[in-house]
């Protein structure tokens, strides 16, 4: 009889972590299949918790970035910033253990916004895509400095 309910307890469990996969692989596919979204790493050393890479979609959205969580399973962004209070300090490769934490090829991306700095790591189309994002904006409204 034990064994009969630890058998349907595992069972429980197994499904529950199907379910939890499929419903994070539906919302990523939902997330991406609008358009101007691109596999984008965040790192926010101003938040408590955590301190490392996220892994991450982000999406343009008219005048602002919103950055979402793969591994979640909220239907909100994470983070989202608006395009005149961006601006690029720096731009680098991954050094150390960050080549481990992001994808290949990725580059990084030191920018402030509003007084606080993060980090974001992306490929180099991406990147490419995203200053032009930047550069787009109208007269006055963006810094790229790197």
């Amino acid at each position: 009889m034990d064994v009969l309910v630890a058998l349907d307890a595992l069972g429980i469990v197994l499904l529950l972590v199907v379910v939890a996969l499929v419903v994070v692989t539906v919302r990523r596919r939902v997330l991406q299949r609008g358009r101007g979204t691109f596999d984008c790493s965040l790192r926010n050393r101003a938040r408590p918790f955590p301190k490392g890479w996220m892994l991450g979609i982000a999406r343009y959205e008219r005048d602002l970035v919103e950055w979402y969580r793969v591994f979640s399973f909220s239907p909100r962004p994470r983070e989202r910033v608006v395009r005149r209070d961006l601006e690029v300090v720096e731009r680098r490769s991954p050094t150390g253990a960050e080549a481990l934490a992001l994808l290949p090829g990725a580059v990084v991306l030191v920018c402030e916004v509003e007084g606080r700095r993060i980090e974001l790591g992306m490929g180099a189309d991406a990147m490419t895509g995203f200053l032009a994002w930047l550069e787009s904006a109208p007269p006055g409204q963006h810094s790229i400095v790197a």
